[in-house]
């Protein structure tokens, strides 16, 4: 009889289920974790400390690269933050068009999370099937702020800018043919808000599919139910939100809990699950798709009947309109001012947080009247729940930690911020 012997093991940075740069070390019984030991840092940007040496409004685009699955929603809680210690009133327009875009953010986190979820335990079709889905979604990120993961489109007092009257479509190459063409550009012949309608109108048959493949499917049942228990009570006291917490059965959502911008105006349910265990949180995020495509139709519906400014008109604020900056020497140096200066910000501290894709998301902002913040701190769901991961893995195997690290859906830029 051969004799088992305790192994220390990396696993990571360069495991591809990693999801990022995490070196786990884990301490084996034969194949039984005894001990996961997460190291961080290894993508340490210091983005806390940069936003110091950059004006408010030149640290928008920080936010995007923190989780670069959830880009918009990063940029709202800072927004937010800003625009409690300016004071600042937001359009409403802008205001639907944030929600409108945060669920659209929480869609696209949620696919890229069960695609590759299910490609870490060995499901090859599902990140085929989910990344085509998001692939359209980057196209409304590119067609509303001209870029596919970075958008920097919220700002402090509104959004960058109105939804666009039309979307770009695709080009004749010697790839596609001409039916294959005029099928692809079928849905970008009207504007913006066409498209997504018309995205959302056939993206729940996209769930039911996702379901297929995976929700009664015996070996992703085997690899996620029972894995990974966590009960409402250490769920709490360990700090998770957003699936995590809600997979154990507490039914906490800061969008129904504490509304922020216009969540209070619409009709969604919270799902939650009853084993806090992986498959609930995975069926709590496909939950979540649907409940979003509902949020949104309600979005669509409001913004076809309601024109409107989208920024603030506080020029000390917001940049002027471009046509006025060629007429008139005041809005010019507006203009100049904002982008070369900044604005300051009145002295005092504030937290915002959001219901970001992965928990809750918050910035802790202290402004001494500077045109910089003093100090910012983020709260970052990702960088908790991995405190968890000793706790979640103790007792399984090691194909079990693949399992977990899928579930958590961390995000390094977030974790190493």
């Amino acid at each position: 009889m051969s004799e088992i012997r305790n192994y220390t093991l990396n696993f990571g940075p360069q495991h591809p289920a990693a999801h990022g740069v995490l070196r786990l070390v884990l301490e084996l019984d034969g194949e039984v974790v005894e001990r996961a030991d997460p190291h961080i840092g290894l993508l340490h940007r210091g983005t806390e400390k940069l936003t110091e040496t950059r004006t408010w409004l030149q640290s928008v685009p920080f936010m995007d690269r923190l989780d670069y699955m959830g880009m918009m929603c990063t940029e709202h809680a800072y927004c937010l933050a800003v625009e409690k210690l300016l004071g600042v009133e937001v359009p409403e327009r802008a205001r639907y068009i944030r929600v409108m875009f945060d669920e659209i953010t929480r869609v696209m986190s949620h696919l890229m999370l069960i695609g590759s979820h299910a490609f870490d335990i060995g499901a090859m079709t599902m990140i085929l099937y989910t990344f085509r889905e998001r692939e359209e979604l980057f196209d409304v990120y590119e067609a509303v702020s001209g870029a596919r993961m970075h958008p920097a489109y919220y700002r402090p007092g509104g959004v960058y800018r109105d939804l666009p009257d039309t979307m770009p479509k695709y080009k004749p190459s010697r790839f596609k043919s001409e039916s294959r063409l005029k099928e692809l550009n079928a849905a970008r012949e009207g504007s913006l808000l066409d498209f997504i309608e018309a995205f959302f109108d056939r993206f729940p048959k996209c769930c039911d599919d996702y379901e297929t493949l995976l929700t009664e499917n015996r070996i992703w049942k085997q690899r996620t139910v029972g894995i990974g228990v966590m009960s409402p009570e250490r769920a709490l006291a360990m700090g998770f939100t957003g699936p995590m917490l809600r997979g154990s059965g507490i039914a906490w959502d800061l969008r129904k809990k504490q509304p922020y911008e216009v969540y209070d105006r619409f009709d969604f349910d919270i799902p939650v699950g009853k084993n806090g265990d992986c498959y609930d949180r995975y069926l709590c995020r496909m939950e979540e798709m649907r409940q979003s495509t509902r949020i949104i139709r309600q979005c669509i519906e409001w913004l076809r009947n309601n024109p409107g400014p989208v920024i603030t008109d506080d020029h000390k604020v917001a940049p002027p309109k471009r046509e006025k900056i060629k007429g008139d020497m005041e809005e010019l140096i507006h203009h100049f001012k904002l982008f070369s200066e900044g604005f300051h910000v009145p002295e005092g501290e504030v937290y915002a947080a959001i219901e970001h894709p992965k928990g809750e998301f918050a910035v802790y902002a202290i402004s001494d009247g500077a045109n910089k913040p003093y100090r910012i701190r983020l709260r970052s769901a990702g960088f908790i729940h991995l405190a968890a991961m000793d706790e979640l893995a103790r007792g399984h195997m090691i194909a079990d930690v693949v399992a977990l690290m899928g579930t958590l859906d961390v995000v390094f830029g977030d974790v190493d911020r």
